[in-house]
Formats: C-alpha cells, structure tokens, sequence
C-alpha cells in the first residue's frame, strides 16, 4: 500500500551571511509510474467487493483468503505484489537520501502496523497488521540480500503457500519478494515501456491458467475446499489479468483507466480505511442488510466507491497525497512532508519514486 515515499523536503540551510537561509538545490523528483497507481486502484476495488458482506457482518474470513477455492480472488494477490515493489521503491530512496535506511523503513512498517492495530478496532478482519507483521519479519531482512537470494525467496516461498497453506501470510510473503526482486532487476522501472512483453506473459500466464484449471477437472478437483492446484490457477489468472491491465495501458483506454482508477490508488491507505467506515455506516446507521443481500452488497460497493473516488479526485487537486498518506509519510521520514501542491518545499522536490 504505498504512495509517495521520497523523503520530504529537509528545511533549508542557514545562508551565508547573517545567517539567512538560502536557496536549496532542488533534487529532481521521480516521476510517478502511472501504471501502478491504477492496479492499485483495481486492487483496492477487487478488495472491497471480496470484503464488503465480511465488514457489514463482522467476518474475517477475507482477511487472508484461501486461494483455490470458491472464494478465489485477484485483489490480494495484486496488493501484496505492489505492496513488495513499494517497499524496494522506498529503499531505494531511503539509501540515497536517509543516512540510516533501514530506520525509515522500520519506521514505516510500524506506523503501518498502528494504523491497522487501529482499523482492527472497527473489524477484525484488517490485513495492515497481517502486511506489517510479515514485512517486519521477511521484507525489512530482505533489505540486507542481494537480489538474486530475494528472488530465489519468492519461488521457494510461493509455492509453499500453495502446498502447504493455500494462501495466507506465507503467499503473502512470497509475494512481498516478489515485488521487491521485479524493483531491484529492474522490471518495475520498464513497466511502461513494452506492450509486447506484457502481451506475450499475459497469453502464456492465461492459458497456463487455463491448463492448470483443465486438469484439475481432469482429476476430478472441484473447487468446493482448499486445493493447491487450483490455487495455482487463481495466481496465473491473477498474473495474466495484470499483464491484460498493462497492455491495455499502452493503448487509447490509458487515458480513462488512469481518470478512474488512478486517483483510488494514490490514496490507497485512506480509501482502504474509510470504506470501513462507510460500510459500517450503511450497515448499523442506515439498516441496510449488506451482509444478507448481494445484491445490497454491490450496490453499496459501488456507491462507497464512487463517493470515495469523488473525494480523491477533489483532493489531489489540491494535495500532494491523501490525508492518511500524509501522516504515513510524515512518521516514516520523521518530518513534516508539505501537503498542498502549492506549499512550498525548500530542498528535494517532493515527488513519489513509484505507484499506491
């Protein structure tokens, strides 16, 4: 879940003479990578349709989701695979800018961990506590590998979690790698630049899925309980759906999948957050039985969205980054990053090296 994390403008230097500050040199800010704010957007949307009747209810059954079963979904999977690529992005920035990195990555994994610790408060099935436990114990280690070993990590621990858990924090992890490995070989920095890769995986990844789908009929595999196969076939289908995203990037659409989703997952913590709320809202204030009526459900969903996408398309005309965001990124480099776009910043220009 990770949005602008450049570090914050540092105040500027007293000047020269009488002890006057001076004009700091500006560090060129990293553009943002525009696809990943919008597969953000999708993730978070795909979350919420899995996790709506769970909130209205008071379930956790979402909170990690079994793979390979009939509750089988792409949002996670994609969100924990951004969320990897976010920690790797920050890294990054943190080596070039922070004299101890590792302590702004703790720091950010912490504040993470509060604001989910928070959330639980509301409903019990929060995934920020699950991501800032495991990226405290596999991501933040990670940071000390070289890439190659944080790469072998992701293909051992993936399919572990289909074997042996069928999801949960282990698929978690797993994807959490492989964020972090596509950031440190340099896939993420190229995501934008070819439609015929991104084309030729997501054909090799669909029909794989399919194969692996066939088979298990095959073999008589149903998708009433927990399989690993099928599990498989969930994660090639996630991935082969990703790649259709980014090929679909790369055409005339661009323009209307980053007015609709973009917004969304530039401010993918407070939209996380405040769907909470207003489920919760039109669940125990209004009366509406989400949790007994699909049909309920999704039309909720739509209108918590809609109004969710309002408030931050209305917002970044004005800000840098959400309000939750904000705080985040504030507790992670431990100063005041400026919020409006037209406050000033003295030093490093305030920018996002990625995605969130």
């Amino acid at each position: 879940m990770r949005n602008d994390t450049s570090p914050p403008p540092p105040p500027p230097p007293p000047g020269p003479v009488g002890g006057t500050p001076s004009a700091a040199l500006p560090r060129p800010a990293r553009p943002r990578i525009g696809a990943l704010d919008v597969l953000r957007g999708v993730a978070l949307c795909a979350i919420l349709v899995a996790n709506v009747q769970l909130i209205a209810g008071g379930g956790t059954a979402v909170a990690t989701p079994t793979l390979g079963s009939a509750q089988g979904w792409i949002g996670l999977p994609v969100f924990s695979l951004l969320f990897g690529i976010g920690f790797a992005l920050l890294l990054e920035s943190a080596t070039e800018t922070a004299r101890r990195p590792r302590l702004v990555l703790l720091r950010r994994l912490l504040a993470l961990l509060a604001f989910g610790l928070l959330h639980r408060l509301l409903w019990p099935g929060d995934i920020l506590t699950v991501y800032a436990a495991v990226g405290l114990v596999v991501l933040l280690p990670s940071s000390w590998l070289p890439r190659w070993a944080v790469a072998g990590g992701a293909a051992v621990l993936v399919p572990a979690a289909l074997v042996f858990g069928v999801g949960g924090p282990l698929l978690i992890a797993g994807l959490f790698l492989l964020g972090s490995a596509l950031v440190r070989y340099g896939v993420v920095a190229g995501i934008e630049r070819s439609t015929w890769w991104p084309a030729a995986l997501g054909l090799a990844f669909a029909a794989a899925s399919a194969g692996t789908v066939w088979t298990a009929g095959q073999v008589g595999i149903t998708g009433e309980g927990p399989s690993p196969v099928l599990a498989a076939a969930d994660l090639l289908r996630t991935a082969a759906c990703v790649c259709g995203l980014l090929v679909l990037l790369r055409t005339p659409l661009r323009p209307v999948l980053a007015a609709v989703f973009a917004p969304l997952g530039r401010m993918a913590l407070t939209v996380y957050l405040s769907a909470t709320l207003l489920v919760l809202g039109a669940a125990r204030v209004l009366g509406l039985p989400i949790a007994q009526d699909v049909r309920t459900a999704l039309l909720v969903t739509g209108a918590v969205l809609l109004v969710q996408w309002l408030f931050c398309a209305l917002w970044l005309r004005r800000c840098r980054q959400g309000p939750l965001e904000w705080v985040w990124r504030w507790a992670t480099w431990a100063r005041r990053p400026p919020l409006r776009v037209r406050e000033p910043a003295a030093g490093a220009a305030a920018g996002q090296a990625a995605g969130r």
